[in-house]
């Protein structure tokens, strides 16, 4: 986790985006459009607030969905980091070197303007998410 600099984003499961999102944007925050990300199954919105880290919202799409274990142990809660880095596969080969297992291979995010994604899981970390800084 050497190489990983930058926090994008902290990742919150919640059953529903739109209801989670009120309790935010009554305190300020600005809630971006929702995303259907079909290739994870979810939908994903942002929210951000000056001087604050955003927040990204993720709730299942319709069927199965990563979230939904999360959802179902946990409740609503934060459940990922997200990092920016240069190279996205170049980063999962790194982080795969340091014991992270990828979820999948590397994806373009709809709500993250096409950039290239990949969720990682360490059993001593839990879960992150690396995006591609262009």
């Amino acid at each position: 986790m050497h190489n990983l600099r930058t926090i994008d984003h902290i990742g919150y499961a919640v059953r529903d985006i739109k209801k989670t999102a009120a309790h935010y944007v009554a305190a300020g925050w600005t809630l971006s459009e929702i995303f259907n990300e079909e290739v994870q199954h979810t939908k994903i919105a942002f929210l951000t607030k000056p001087g604050m880290t955003t927040i990204e919202l993720v709730s299942p799409l319709d069927g199965p969905s990563p979230v939904d274990n999360i959802l179902q142990n946990n409740g609503v809660a934060p459940y990922h980091i997200c990092y920016v880095v240069d190279n996205v596969m170049q980063a999962v080969e790194d982080l795969y070197e340091e014991g992270f297992k990828p979820l999948f291979m590397p994806v373009p995010s709809v709500a993250m303007n096409n950039r290239e994604i990949c969720y990682m899981f360490h059993s001593e970390v839990g879960f992150i998410e690396i995006v591609a800084k262009v």
